[in-house]
C-alpha cells in the first residue's frame, strides 16, 4: 500500500474557469471524485492528502485524509504536499483532471512502480492506446524509436529525492517550449536526436537519471484514462459524451 498526493491547482484560463479546476463537473460530479474515487477503488491505496487553496477544499474533507494548504506553483505544491508523505518509500502523486481513472489503473501502474524498484516511474501511453480508448480527444505525442507516446498523469517517486530533482524539474517545465533553452538543460545532441525520433525509451531513462542523479523508468501502461486529462473546452464536450454512454 503507498499513499496518493492529488493536485488540486487554480483555474484553468483555456476552460474559461472561475472556479478551481478540479471542481468542473462532468455528469453532475466533480472531476477530482471521480479521481478519488479510483483511488479508493484500487487495492493499492492507503491515505489520500489534497493539495490547493484550503478554503477551495474545504468540500473534500470527507472525502480525503489530509487536504494541505498551498496556492502556488506546480512544483511548489509539489514539495508543499510530499512534506506530509516525507518518511514513505514510495509516494504516487496524481493530477486532478483525470476522471476516467480508474481503480485497475491506478494498481496496474502502482505495482508495476514497485516491481521496477526505480526511484521516480512516470508512465507513458502508445498513441494506438489512446486512439482505441477514446478516438476523439486530441494528445501530443513523443516520437521514439518504439513508437508514438504521450504522457501519464501519474507518477510515483521516494519522496527523498524530491529536494534534488526540483530545480531541473523546474527548469524543463520553464523550457519546454523553447528548444534553444532545453538544449541547456538536455544538451544539444540529446535534444536533437528526441526530436528527431532517433531516441529509445532506454536512452531517455538513462538521460534523465544522469541529470536528476536518480533511477528513472518510464512504465508503458495499456490504460489510456492514465494520459486523458482534461485542458482543453473540447476535452469538457468529449468528457460529457463519454460520461453520458456509461
Amino acid at each position: 500500500m503507498v499513499n496518493c498526493l492529488i493536485l488540486a491547482g487554480n483555474s484553468k484560463e483555456e476552460l474559461k474557469s472561475k472556479t478551481n479546476k478540479a471542481f468542473i463537473e462532468l455528469n453532475f460530479k466533480p472531476m477530482i471524485v471521480y479521481v478519488i474515487e479510483a483511488l479508493k477503488s484500487s487495492k493499492v491505496i492507503d491515505k489520500i492528502a489534497v493539495v490547493g487553496p484550503a478554503k477551495e477544499l474545504e468540500s473534500l474533507q470527507s472525502f480525503v485524509d489530509i487536504i494541505v494548504d498551498s496556492d502556488d506553483t506546480l512544483l511548489n505544491n509539489v514539495a508543499a504536499g510530499v512534506k506530509y508523505f516525507q518518511n514513505d518509500k514510495m509516494l504516487l502523486i496524481s493530477t486532478s483532471d483525470i476522471p476516467f481513472l480508474t481503480g485497475e489503473a491506478v494498481e496496474d501502474f502502482v505495482r508495476k512502480s514497485l516491481d521496477s524498484n526505480a526511484d521516480i516511474c512516470y508512465p507513458i501511453v502508445q498513441k494506438q492506446t489512446c486512439d482505441d480508448a477514446f478516438p476523439e480527444a486530441k494528445r501530443t505525442y513523443a516520437h521514439l524509436k518504439e513508437g508514438q507516446f504521450t504522457g501519464g498523469n501519474l507518477i510515483m517517486l521516494k519522496p527523498e529525492i524530491l529536494d534534488r530533482s526540483l530545480n531541473i524539474a523546474r527548469q524543463m517545465i520553464e523550457y519546454r517550449k523553447s528548444p534553444v533553452n532545453m538544449s541547456r538543460v538536455l544538451g544539444l545532441p540529446f535534444l536533437i536526436r528526441l526530436l528527431s525520433g532517433r531516441l529509445s525509451i532506454v536512452e531517455v531513462e538513462n538521460r534523465l537519471s544522469r541529470l536528476l542523479n536518480i533511477k528513472g523508468k518510464a512504465i508503458i501502461t495499456e490504460y489510456a484514462e492514465i494520459g486523458n486529462d482534461i485542458d482543453k473546452p473540447e476535452d469538457i464536450i468529449m468528457a460529457e459524451k463519454y460520461f453520458g454512454h456509461i
